[in-house]
């Protein structure tokens, strides 16, 4: 009898890769569908951490690394930190890791286990409760509507918080709504917290340079609890390198020699050649950045405009990374040939099959009613995805 273990059993499957996956297979059928569930810039990496890569091959970057990523790129990221974040940190407070997917599952399962709670606040990124059940721990899952621009409240959180709380996961800018925490919101956050140190924070921050608000904000910079946030980050959405797969955490010493020790175990350091290609990213020219930036604002106050034409949805205009996440209430419970839409998840089935749109419901979000879509695309496929979403819902009775 094949049975897998009840660590694997207990975990879903990603929704984000399963509808890029169905996606893929009826283009692969001659089908013109738009692909506006990935989570990726639609971007090639920069010509000059190209280079540096090619010359990393050539240099013969062949071989192991430190567990924590070579010297040379975590004191290229406690520049980065220090330079664009006021934040000081020293090389063994950076650990490198296959992308920053890794990098907070490292944490998590370095510090929970068994009767540890985590504070996951909703909407969520799909696979945060999925590493806290790999983890063993409990998600405490704490909701925030369109109507708070969803983002969770200081009262809120204390509202969530137990003797059992072992950390909060923070992500800002937001995937899957694109919200961003201002500096007082994460103060009062902050606030909660500096009354119960034991707690962790978690700060996934892989948004960073995708914000339209201006200056990011990281709670980090809150001296109450400094020394017991944990920030993740990483290459790929700011440098259009996602599939280079280089992630890394900036945390207090202890974490940070927790993760070594884990990430020792089962992965060793991440690719060489992406590690060198990081460093480049991080010390070379920042013109691409913010290039990105404003091609991908444009298209946000595209994608809004075109959205808020549809009838009957309630649609926030996100202040980064590159998602809108409307909420379509109106629509649930509507039929399409007599087959129900009973949650967001049947709405991008709908979307997908109906209007070739594929995106990602809400329902894997933490979100039943709002679905997903990246403007991660050209303003051609966003105009054509809109307006055969519009149509398609439309055809709902």
């Amino acid at each position: 009898m094949n049975q897998v273990s009840e660590r694997l059993a207990v975990l879903s499957p990603s929704e984000t890769l399963a509808m890029s996956q169905k996606s893929s297979e009826l283009k692969a059928q001659g089908i013109d569908v738009i692909n506006l569930s990935v989570g990726e810039p639609d971007f090639f990496t920069p010509e000059h951490i190209k280079l540096a890569a090619k010359q990393a091959v050539d240099n013969n970057y062949s071989f192991y690394s430190p567990v924590a990523g070579y010297l040379s790129l975590r004191k290229a990221i406690v520049s980065k930190l220090k330079k664009e974040n006021g934040l000081e940190y020293s090389p063994d407070q950076i650990v490198c890791s296959s992308g920053a997917k890794q990098s907070v599952c490292n944490v998590i399962l370095s510090i929970a286990g068994p009767g540890d709670e985590i504070i996951v606040p909703a909407p969520y990124w799909v696979s945060y409760v999925e590493m806290v059940k790999l983890a063993g721990a409990t998600n405490i899952i704490v909701r925030a509507d369109i109507k708070q621009d969803f983002k969770i409240t200081a009262s809120q959180l204390e509202a969530a918080i137990t003797d059992k709380t072992k950390a909060l996961i923070l992500c800002s800018p937001s995937n899957p709504t694109g919200s961003v925490y201002t500096k007082a919101e994460l103060g009062a956050l902050a606030g909660v917290l500096a009354k119960y140190p034991d707690i962790i924070i978690i700060s996934d921050e892989i948004y960073e340079h995708i914000n339209y608000a201006g200056k990011h904000e990281s709670i980090a910079q809150f001296e109450s609890v400094r020394d017991r946030t944990v920030i993740v980050n990483g290459v790929s959405k700011a440098y259009a390198m996602t599939g280079w797969r280089l992630g890394w955490i900036a945390s207090p010493e202890w974490i940070a020699e927790a993760c070594v020790k884990l990430q020792g175990q089962y992965t060793s350091g991440p690719g060489s050649i992406s590690q060198k290609a990081a460093e480049a990213a991080y010390t070379g020219r920042q013109d691409c950045v913010a290039a990105m930036r404003s091609t991908f604002e444009r298209r946000r106050d595209l994608i809004i405009d075109l959205a808020s034409e549809i009838p009957d949805i309630n649609v926030s205009k996100p202040d980064g990374a590159f998602y809108i996440f409307p909420d379509f209430s109106s629509y649930i419970g509507k039929t399409f040939n007599g087959k129900p839409v009973l949650h967001s998840a049947d709405l991008a089935i709908y979307l997908l099959e109906e209007a070739h749109v594929a995106s990602v419901g809400g329902l894997a979000f933490g979100a039943p009613s709002c679905v997903r879509f990246s403007y991660a695309a050209s303003d051609e496929n966003i105009i054509e995805a809109m307006s055969r979403v519009k149509k398609a819902l439309a055809a709902l009775k």
